[in-house]
C-alpha cells in the first residue's frame, strides 16, 4: 500500500507545478487544469516521496512539484515497477506507461545540484478511470 503525499499541477507548460489539496483525474486525459494533461501516454506523472527525501538529504531545498511531478507517492519505488502496472486511488485507476524521460534542457535543480531525479525516477501514467483524489488517499497496485 502507498499513500498520496502531495498533488501538484501547473496551468502552463514550462512553469513549476504548485501543490493543490485535491484534484480531479479525468479518464483518458489526466488531472483537470494541468497543462500536461491530454490524450497521450504521459497524462499524470508520479515520483516516489522517498526519492525526493533522499535528494533533500543531499542538500537540495525542493518543494513538492519542483521536479514537474503531479503525484508524490510514499510506499513504492515507482521506477522499479513494470510498464503496465495499474494503480487504484479511490475510484480512479492509472496505468504505468513510461519510466523516466529524456531531459532536453537541464532544469534549475540540475543547474544548482548537478543532478535531477525526475529523468530516471519519475514515471508516467494514463488515466483509465477518473475520480477525485487528495493527499492522504491510499494508492494501491491492482494485481
Amino acid at each position: 500500500m502507498g499513500v498520496i503525499k502531495g498533488i501538484c499541477v501547473s496551468e502552463k507548460k514550462g512553469t513549476q507545478k504548485q501543490e493543490v489539496y485535491q484534484a480531479e483525474l479525468r479518464e483518458d486525459w489526466g488531472i483537470a487544469g494541468d497543462a500536461h494533461a491530454g490524450k497521450w501516454h504521459r497524462q499524470v506523472s508520479l515520483l516516489s516521496f522517498e526519492k525526493i527525501e533522499d535528494f533533500r538529504k543531499k542538500g537540495a531545498e525542493v518543494e513538492f512539484g519542483a521536479f514537474g511531478e503531479n503525484l508524490i507517492v510514499e510506499g513504492y519505488d515507482l521506477s522499479r515497477l513494470p510498464i503496465g502496472t495499474r494503480f487504484q486511488v479511490g475510484d480512479a485507476v492509472l496505468r504505468l506507461t513510461q519510466i523516466g524521460k529524456q531531459c532536453h534542457a537541464h532544469c534549475e535543480i540540475y543547474k544548482v545540484m548537478g543532478d535531477c531525479i525526475m529523468p530516471r525516477e519519475g514515471v508516467f501514467t494514463e488515466v483509465l478511470k477518473g475520480g477525485h483524489i487528495q493527499p492522504g488517499d491510499e494508492i494501491n497496485i491492482i494485481e
